[in-house]
């Protein structure tokens, strides 16, 4: 929570808020690419030959900044009068260099994949809005077994977990009339079929004609989950990220050492690896 008077720095340039508290909440897909000034497209950080930051990599100056103020990678472009100008050559903005420690970028990733404190926290916030058990979902996430989505015709049940011969089976005996997938994509597909005012309704029907004290104790703790996804507006879909954010480079340093050598943030290598 902000407080509404804001301070000034040192520098006296820029307004620091003072704040109580922070809240956090999912942000979607396109949200994180509206906060992103360019994709990372390659794990390379700097060129350690000529100590410049590599172009698209996890340093990249087109994306997150020039590292010199008021001058772009190639040098075409310098002094304060070309302000904003972005560099026919290069790409870089001419700007400050403290840009390098707002602006974010984003990777894009081949197949999509659960955020792990929704999957593995307990209760697990994905496995109650999908009413599976945490190891269902692992076999699921990790590629062990199939679920229905849509049974179409067949024998199965939504949410069904299924082996790779019983998918074949049923794919030829019900064509496109049957569905069922695994991995990250087959959750999400499910998480985005859920509308929060309806799942919430039907919940607390049944918390209302329900007699075992054991299952109004887990409708509950499946409503709270609902209840938070319906107050805040978040969608259940975005559990499953399909993009990540990358953190501005000045945050995540390359600190050069004797040597020859550089010390590098764990992030770097995370980022690298992705």
């Amino acid at each position: 929570m902000l407080t509404d008077k804001p301070a000034v720095n040192h520098d006296g340039d820029q307004k620091v808020y003072e704040f109580d508290s922070i809240r956090l909440k999912l942000a979607s897909p396109e949200q994180i690419r509206s906060w992103s000034f360019g994709e990372v497209t390659k794990p390379e950080t700097i060129n350690y030959r000529t100590f410049k930051p590599e172009r698209d990599g996890l340093f990249c100056e087109k994306i997150f900044g020039p590292t010199k103020d008021w001058e772009c990678n190639c040098g075409k472009y310098k002094k304060i009068r070309f302000r904003g100008v972005v560099c026919d050559r290069c790409g870089v903005e001419v700007t400050l260099s403290k840009v390098r420690r707002e602006r974010m970028g984003h990777l894009s990733l081949a197949v999509p994949v659960a955020h792990i404190w929704f999957f593995k926290s307990l209760p697990s916030r994905i496995g109650q809005l999908l009413d599976l058990s945490i190891r269902d979902l692992e076999r699921v996430l990790y590629y062990e077994s199939y679920i229905v989505i849509d049974p179409g015709p067949s024998e199965f049940k939504k949410f069904q977990l299924i082996n790779e011969e019983q998918l074949i089976a049923a794919e030829d005996a019900f064509g496109r009339s049957f569905n069922a997938k695994m991995g990250a994509e087959a959750v999400r597909e499910l998480l985005r079929e859920i509308s929060v005012d309806d799942l919430s309704a039907e919940l607390k029907a049944r918390l209302l004609h329900e007699t075992s004290a054991e299952m109004k104790k887990d409708l509950l703790k499946r409503l709270r989950v609902v209840e938070a996804f319906r107050q805040s507006g978040n969608r259940p879909e975005w559990m499953i990220l399909s993009v990540i954010p990358v953190i501005p480079p000045d945050l995540r340093p390359l600190v050069p050492l004797e040597g020859g050598r550089f010390a590098t943030s764990d992030l770097n290598d995370l980022y690298r690896r992705v």
